[in-house]
This record gives C-alpha cells, structure tokens and sequence, in this order.
C-alpha cells in the first residue's frame, strides 16, 4: 500500500497537519483494521469456497447426471469402485429412466436406474428390436452402458438392462433435461413421483432449484435492468419538463400495474385446484408477502408524488447544475460501467459457489456400481456466511463508486478556475481511495447497511404504539422512545456524507460522520431541503427500473409452475435490479449530495466577501438562494394563523405543534424514500 511508504499529493490548497475543510496534500491510512478485518473475512470466504467447489459439483444441478455418477452434457472423472462411471457425456445431454411409467421412491430418491442419453424417444418403442433400431438411428442408447448396441436381442439380461417395454414418446423438461413421458397416464405417475420427491427436498434445494430451473431468465431479466437503467441515465442526462412528466407518469402505471398482477396471480394460484406441490403452496404464501408489500410501497410513493408535484421545476434546475458538473468531468458517466462489470463478475461468483454449497458431498457406491452422493450437511450451513460476503461486497463495491465520484466532485468544486481543472480526475481520485482510504470504505459499507434494520424496527415500533392509550401500549412506547432515541444518537452519524468527508480531510470513519453532521446541522435548511427533491426524483428512477424488471419477471416465472420455488429468482431479480439501477443513477445521486455538502461547507467557511470568497459559481449561488426563500416562505406559510379568530392567540402554540409535527413526519418519509443509504 502506498500509505505504508510516503505521502500522497491531493491538490496544492492543503497545508499538512491542518484541517481547513480542503482536499488535503497529504494523507494516511485510514481504518486499517477493519481493512484487516475485510481481508481475513474474505480469507475465511475463499476457504468455504475452495471447499464447496472441491466438494460439490454444480453442473449436477445445471445438467442432470446418471445412476453412475456421470454429469450429462461434459466429460466425467472416473469414481473409485464404479466401472461406468467416468464417461465422455458431452452429446449426451438428457436424463432417461428406465422405467419412466412406473416409478417408485425409496429412502426419499427415485428408485430407478438413470442415463445419460442424445435424445428423448420420440415415438413409442414396442420391443428390443425398435430400442436397437432407434439406438443406430439417433446415437441415443436406452440401455445400460455395458450392453452393446448389437447385444440388445442377443443378451439374456437385456430385460433387466433395458426399459420397461413399451417405451413411450417423451419430451425433454427444461428442469435438469429430463425425459418426460408424453403419455397421459405415465406423465400423471411420472409427475407424481416427482412432486413427492420435491416435497421431501429441504427449502435450501427448492431454491437452488428454482434458480436453475429460471437460468436462462434470469440472464435475460439482467439484461433487461441494464437497458431500462441505461433508458434512465440519459433521462436525467437531457432531463426536460416534458420527459419528467412522462418518467412520473410511467413510475406510477408500473407501481400500480405490478401491484395489481401481483394480486392477480394470487387469486389465480389460490383457486387453482391443482396446485399439489409444496414449492406451489410456498409460492402462494411469497406472492401473497409480495402483493401486500408493492401494495404499500404504492400508497406511499403515489402520495410523495402527489406533494412533491409542484417541485418539478426546481428538480429541472437541480438536475441542470449537476449535469454542468458531469460535463466538465464526462468520465463520472463511465465509472457505473466498471462497476457494474465488477458486480456482474462478484455476483456470478457467488450464485457458482452457492449452487457448489447447495450439491457439496461425497460419492458413495452402491449395489451394481451405482453411486449417490451423500451430502455433507456442515458446509451446507455455511451458506449464511455466503450470504453475508454478498451483502458486504456487494455494497462495498457501491461504496467505492461513491467515494471515488465524491472525491472527483470535490476536486472539482474547491478549484476555482473551473475552466482548467487538474486531469484525471477519476484516476487520481481512484488511486486515493485505493492506496489510503479502502478500511473507511469497508468499514462503512459494514455499518452502514446493518444499523439500518434497527432503526426501520423502532420506527415502525414508534408510529405503532404512539396513539394507544392503554398502559402496558404507553409503557412499550416510552422504552421504545428511549431505545429509538439512543439509537438515533449513534446511527444519525452513518451517512453517505462521511465518504466526501474523508474525500476532502483524510479522517478516519467515525471522525468524518461526525465533522458532516457539525456542517450539516448548521446548514439543515440549506443542504436537506434542496436535497430532498432530487433524490427523491433519482429514487423514482431505481422504482422504475425494478417496477418493469419484476413485471418482466412474473411474465416469464408463471409459465412454469410446477416443480421449483420461481418466487424466490423473481426476489434475486429485483434485488439485482436494484443493486444495477443504482450503480447507474447513484452518479447523479452522489454528485448532487456531494455537491451541496461542499457548498454547505463553502457557507460555513466562507462570507462571499473579497476576503472569503465562495467557490461555487453564480448560478449556484442563486439556486441555493432562491431555495432558501421558498423553503423560509414555505415555512412562514405553514405557520400564518387566521386574524380574525377571536382565539387564534390561544390555539397559535397547538396549531404551531401540530404543523410542525405533520412537517416532520413527510420530511421523514421523504428521507426514508430518498436517500440511498436507507435503501441500498
């Protein structure tokens, strides 16, 4: 690390040793042990790792495999004690059994004997002689792999080795690549025997089930958040009052639209008669959860929309400032496709080893060289873990997008001749985060994202119990208070501005959160206000992204219904969906919030005389200006009580309290909704 051997050169404004709310001329490491912490996390990360993939094999989940331990459709390792294991499979890419009509469980597996096979028959096989004819024809092999091909009529064991005659026409299921039976009275015990050994699965292969079986929609759905992310960047790019109108327009038909297939398709899986399967009733239960969440979040952003309507113009204004920033540094357009990348690459990653945990077991052979695989429950249990790298990484990659354009924002802003700015702004800004700043990154992606839950707790806890009466309601509400107020004393520190605090001073995590709230509590009125809007604008476009990507979801989930748990895939869409909508708008997201924090800085260490100067230009001068006097005459409105009421001097206190508490609960949700760091 760079820090280890000298000092580093920001900008030529800073003194060493000083603070003066200044990029800094020289910086050192900070949080170097939670950076410590991050390496020795992943250390324990890539040990499960080695040890699922050596363990497991995903592609049985991917391809299917036999009786004798081969994976359909790839070249097979020879398993000790097993003569036909080890096999070239690789045109072999169908599950068959041998008696597909007539199969049976034992000790919760099909007992049935399973090849690899070309091709599914498809026309019905009547004797040994059509098994031949058809095996010479199509390179597919219904019988065993040690009966040769001319000793089907010949062998007296080919009865036993061969299927059971007749063999009926069957199809391939996009599910493992089995050979399914087209005849309506084998399909109906095929089927039944299925949904019995589906029924006995644990819920941890129900949904690496459901993620296999809705792959190839999966990819697709991706894809499909990139575009409509990518459709929302050059929105607020070339924003306009009409292209608001109709983003607000279409952000209120998604939520609406979703929200109604969701209740749809309840009502339709709850009087489908049917429904038999487990995973189908589980689906119930998860669309039900699902409705009733979109339904909410419906309500509540139809009715921010509604009072934030007639902002619309001072959004335009907003978003025209931040695009002259991105136009002087047009790379910070860049930076979500490297991050996207990175995350597409991390995420990958992750659903491989997952699937690597989920099939992680040791080959056993059995009676006529069969083998199974008996699975080692203890790695199995490791997946929490797993699921802990996802969130952290996850978010420390978004973290380091969002120092690394707030550092470049910084830059950009206390340089006063903004015509010739220093070059390589995200270079030089990348290369600071890198070699100083990776452990404040770490550190705040880990907090950040785990203090949120708490806090969502005690609020809902606090709205819930503050208009009972009774006893025991009043008492759980003053522990409540007491608990929500603790708790906001420390997470009101964890922000996103702590990242373009250590951008500009070089401090460590804790003592950057609280030098940004000292700024932003003098200039509340200034920076949170202004704020608001646009982030509540740019939080519009991540629910448009998800709104389309999930009903995309539900179109291509619902066609198959029948053997795996689709609405667990159709949740990890929408979070991917979220996780690329914001890597994409989070750069106008963070330039805005870095923006006003530097000029909220800019108001607190500077007059605008000749002595101390602002360093923002003059068209942002007035846009904060004219802000300031609408908020002032917003709040000077809110607070005129009628002259000629004879107790209008009387009821001023009451009135003005309850104002004040109405003003606070939608300044609440509008934070809530808003800022990033509540969400993602």
């Amino acid at each position: 690390m760079a820090c280890c051997w000298g000092e580093y050169q920001v900008s030529v404004d800073g003194i060493s040793g000083q603070r003066e709310w200044r990029p800094l001329l020289y910086r050192r490491c900070t949080d170097v042990l939670w950076l410590i912490l991050f390496f020795l996390f992943w250390a324990g990360l890539m040990f499960i790792t080695g040890y699922a993939v050596t363990a497991g094999a995903a592609e049985r989940l991917i391809f299917g495999y036999d009786s004798y331990g081969n994976i359909c459709g790839k070249k097979n390792t020879h398993v000790e004690g097993a003569p036909l294991s080890g096999r070239d499979m690789t045109n072999k890419k169908h599950v068959f059994f041998l008696n597909s009509c007539s199969l049976e469980i034992k000790n919760l597996k099909i007992n049935s004997v399973a090849l690899c096979v070309s091709s599914c028959p498809q026309e019905q096989l009547n004797s040994l002689e059509d098994i031949q004819l058809f095996a010479k024809n199509n390179g597919s092999c219904l019988c065993v792999y040690s009966l040769n091909i001319s000793s089907y009529t010949q062998n007296p064991e080919a009865a036993k080795l061969c299927p059971t005659l007749p063999v009926q026409p069957s199809k391939s299921f996009p599910l493992f690549n089995r050979c399914v039976p087209q005849n309506p009275e084998c399909y109906s015990q095929f089927a039944s025997t299925l949904i019995n050994v589906a029924n006995k699965d644990d819920v941890f292969h129900r949904i690496l089930r459901g993620i296999m079986a809705g792959r190839d929609a999966l990819i697709g759905l991706s894809v499909l958040a990139l575009a409509f992310s990518l459709i929302m960047v050059l929105t607020f790019r070339f924003i306009t009052t009409l292209l608001v109108h109709i983003f607000i327009t279409l952000v209120v038909f998604g939520l609406l639209f979703v929200s109604g297939v969701l209740w749809w398709l309840y009502y339709d899986y709850t009087n489908d008669p049917s429904i038999e399967l487990e995973t189908e009733q589980e689906n119930v239960k998860y669309l039900l959860g699902f409705a009733i969440i979109a339904t909410l979040i419906t309500i509540v952003l139809l009715s921010l929309v509604f009072v934030l309507r007639k902002k619309i113009q001072l959004t335009l204004q907003l978003f025209h400032i931040v695009n002259k920033i991105i136009s002087a540094v047009p790379f910070l357009l860049f930076q979500p496709l490297w991050t996207f990348l990175i995350l597409i690459f991390f995420w990958v990653f992750w659903v491989a080893v997952l699937l690597s945990l989920g099939t992680a077991g040791s080959a056993q052979v059995i009676s006529g060289g069969q083998v199974e695989y008996k699975i080692l429950t203890g790695i199995r249990y490791m997946w929490w873990y797993h699921l802990v790298g996802l969130i952290w990484t996850s978010e420390f990659i978004l973290a380091c997008q969002q120092m690394t354009i707030a550092g470049a924002v910084v830059t950009y802003y206390f340089n006063r001749n903004k015509i010739s700015l220093p070059r390589h702004l995200i270079l030089s800004s990348i290369s600071v985060l890198f070699c100083y700043h990776q452990g404040t990154v770490v550190k705040g992606s880990f907090l950040i994202p785990i203090v949120r839950i708490p806090r969502i707790i005690l609020m809902y806890l606090y709205d819930a119990l503050k208009e009972k009466e009774s006893a025991c309601a009043r008492y759980m509400f003053k522990c409540c208070f007491c608990c929500f107020w603790c708790l906001e004393r420390c997470l009101r520190y964890f922000n996103q501005h702590v990242y373009t605090t250590t951008a500009i001073n070089g401090t460590d995590f804790c003592t950057s959160a609280k030098d940004a709230l000292s700024i932003l509590a003098k200039n509340s009125t200034n920076t949170a206000f202004i704020n608001s809007f646009g982030d509540f604008i740019i939080f519009l476009g991540k629910v448009f992204v998800v709104c389309f990507t999930v009903f995309g979801g539900l179109m291509a989930f619902n066609y198959h219904r029948e053997f795996h748990v689709w609405v667990v895939p159709l949740l990890l869409v929408a979070l991917f969906a979220c996780l690329v909508a914001h890597s994409f708008l989070s750069v106008f997201e963070v330039v805005m919030d870095a923006l006003f924090f530097c000029c909220a800085i800019d108001m607190t260490t500077n007059d605008g005389s000749l002595q101390k100067p602002y360093f923002m230009d003059q068209e942002l001068l007035s846009f904060v200006n004219c802000s300031t006097k609408l908020t002032e005459r917003e709040k000077n409105r809110n607070q005129k009580i009628p002259q000629n009421s004879e107790d209008g001097t009387e009821l001023q206190p009451m009135l003005h309290l309850i104002k004040e508490q109405h003003e606070h609960h939608w300044k609440e949700i509008i934070s809530r909704f808003s800022q990033p760091s509540q969400w993602f």
